[in-house]
């Protein structure tokens, strides 16, 4: 299905004709049939000859009502740019003419209304007027058809050239990432709240969770409608209202966006190819307030420009703009910028999620270029140079590539590798070569300054190094699993370290350590040593397998230990359980080892409380 929709000068006979072509009157408020003037957008839907059907997006044509067509326009597959016989070119006709080029819509049928009220001199003549305000711009040459909604004359070819353009439409591409810019919110009695607009992107389907961008509210797919007809699943390219379950109509409003949760994130900063249209009534200087729009939302911003200090009607610049209001964008949407009472221009989205850029800085503009300019595989480059490790569908959307589109890509950059996956499927994490190769840098340093102030001990903390390194748990194993295949790191349970690390005891506090084991040994049921080992000395040991510390005050030689163990489950077979006095009877030794040996034997789960009593596990 195809989305059509209007546009043109006030009281030129839009939604007149709409009407004729379809039946429907899109004018829906009562203030619009009582002074005969369309204010907001009217919906309706027809079959074409073809036996296709279309839906029909009508929208104001007063210039006070512009904000209101723009949120109309975004989804049109196809414009009718409609002219009245009796007024010709007028002046929104040329302002909703430029919109649609900025927006680039570049199918299109201008229609001449009216026929009956003029001659077919003066019907000509506006013909030509027509196609030649229409030069220069993405709709130049398209057809142009004279009707009269009121005899009904030329209505039969326009629905046959209508039908002939649309055959050669290419579908809307699904990129499996659903968006529906909400143009109409509104509540059914038993039903709650309902919204509409011209899906994109990708399908929705009945139980789907959804999220409303910006305003991050949760939701669920409670029913699809297309044209009055219950739905399944709808496909990217159509009208539909969806209804929605655990959200309010109260809380949604024309501009939010419908998209699958955690698939669009908003912005308030956004790189952009801004041109300025020729037609306008002056240029844009920097840092100058307008009103940025884009979908079916519009919010107040401020354009910073990249290059220049102003840039003049008729050409066009790198800018950044800083939205007051968070935005859902993507890399390639379309967008207009007006002042109070004028459109300025526009263009397209090159960098949705944008960092503050200095001015005239050279590297930043190159990077533009690339990004607006560049083959799909450099725009997954950039896009990770921009936030690396990216996985599938972070790329997917920085990019605007379809799923399937974007794996394809990738798979081609990792076989020249230009980019490194750890990890497989749809959880790998995805580096650019000179991105993994800086983290194995950085790896290198923590792990290096780390043994060089602490020699002797075995390793890093790994939950540390992954806080140091900013990644995410997953990422972290996952980059770890590689850097241990690739030889430069090897784990020790919790601890990890360069590979080639070894630890360095000095010979004295070799001699202390042996000194320390030996006094363990003279009273090995209740050691007292009187040599004092530090922590890392005292870990050396315990990792060496000659000691066991079983609390913070006592440590047992391993041989010790292993005696006092076997001594204790034996007798506990033998009687069935044992107490602290009989242990410490057993082994000749005072309460406070045997209170510090039995704790540990209950945290090690070879021994278990029970009362006065320890029974084994």
């Amino acid at each position: 299905m195809y989305v059509v929709g209007t546009a043109g000068h006030v009281d030129h006979g839009k939604s007149t004709l709409v009407k004729a072509l379809t039946g429907i009157d899109p004018d829906r408020l009562q203030e619009e049939k009582q002074r005969g003037l369309t204010i907001d957008l009217g919906f309706a839907w027809l079959e074409l000859p073809s036996g296709r059907e279309i839906s029909l997006v009508d929208v104001p044509g007063h210039e006070r009502f512009i904000k209101n067509m723009l949120a109309g326009v975004g989804g049109i597959d196809l414009a009718l740019l409609v002219v009245a016989a009796d007024e010709s070119v007028m002046p929104q006709t040329r302002e909703h003419l430029a919109i649609l080029d900025l927006l680039q819509v570049r199918r299109g049928l201008a229609v001449v209304t009216k026929q009956d009220l003029v001659d077919e001199e003066i019907r000509d003549l506006v013909k030509e007027e027509v196609a030649d305000v229409l030069k220069g711009t993405a709709l130049e040459g398209i057809p142009i058809v004279a009707v009269s909604a009121v005899t009904g004359e030329g209505i039969p070819e326009l629905l046959k050239t209508l039908d002939d353009l649309l055959e050669e439409t290419p579908p809307r591409t699904d990129r499996s990432r659903p968006r529906l810019p909400v143009d109409r919110s509104f509540t059914m009695t038993g039903f709650g709240a309902v919204v509409t607009g011209t899906l994109i992107d990708g399908s929705l389907s009945v139980g789907q969770e959804i999220e409303v961008v910006p305003k991050g509210l949760k939701g669920r797919v409670r029913g699809l409608q297309s044209h009055k007809k219950k739905v399944d699943t709808i496909q990217p390219g159509n009208r539909v209202a969806v209804n929605l379950s655990g959200v309010s109509h109260e809380e949604l409003e024309r501009g939010d966006v419908l998209a699958l949760p955690r698939q669009l994130k908003p912005s308030t900063a956004i790189d952009v190819r801004l041109r300025v249209i020729p037609g306008a009534p002056y240029g844009v200087r920097h840092n100058v307030g307008v009103t940025f729009h884009t979908g079916s939302s519009e919010s107040l911003a401020r354009v910073r420009l990249l290059e220049r200090e102003a840039v003049e009607p008729g050409e066009e610049t790198w800018a950044q703009i800083k939205l007051e209001h968070p935005t859902a964008v993507l890399r390639g949407d379309f967008f207009v910028v007006r002042s109070a009472d004028a459109t300025l221009g526009g263009g397209t989205v090159t960098e949705p999620h944008a960092k503050r850029h200095r001015r005239f800085d050279a590297p930043t503009l190159r990077r533009l270029e690339v990004l607006s300019e560049g083959t799909p595989q450099d725009l997954i480059v950039q896009a990770l140079e921009a936030s690396q490790p990216g996985d599938l569908k972070a790329l997917s959307a920085a990019t605007n590539l379809a799923l399937e589109d974007a794996q394809r890509e990738i798979a081609g950059l990792l076989v020249d590798s230009s980019v490194v996956a750890l990890g497989e499927g749809a959880n790998a994490a995805y580096f650019t070569a000179p991105g993994w190769q800086s983290l194995k840098a950085k790896v290198d340093q923590a792990l290096g300054e780390f043994h060089n102030q602490y020699p002797i001990r075995k390793g890093f903390p790994k939950e540390e190094l992954r806080s140091r390194l900013g990644l995410t748990s997953p990422v972290f194993a996952l980059a770890l699993a590689r850097l241990v295949a690739e030889g430069q790191v090897a784990e020790d349970g919790a601890l990890v370290k360069l590979s080639s690390h070894e630890v360095q005891v000095k010979a004295e506090e070799r001699q202390r350590m042996e000194q320390f084991v030996k006094e363990l040994q003279v009273e090995p049921y209740a050691p007292a040593p009187q040599v004092t080992l530090d922590v890392d000395l005292l870990n050396l040991l315990i990792g060496e397998g000659r000691i066991v510390r079983v609390s913070d005050q006592v440590v047992f030689d391993s041989a010790a230990f292993k005696e006092m163990v076997d001594k204790v489950v034996q007798q506990t077979k033998e009687q069935g359980s044992i107490t602290v006095a009989q242990v410490r009877d057993l082994l000749g030794t005072s309460r406070k080892y045997v209170l510090a040996l039995m704790e540990y034997l209950d945290e090690q789960r070879i021994t278990r409380r029970n009362g006065d009593e320890r029974v084994l596990r």
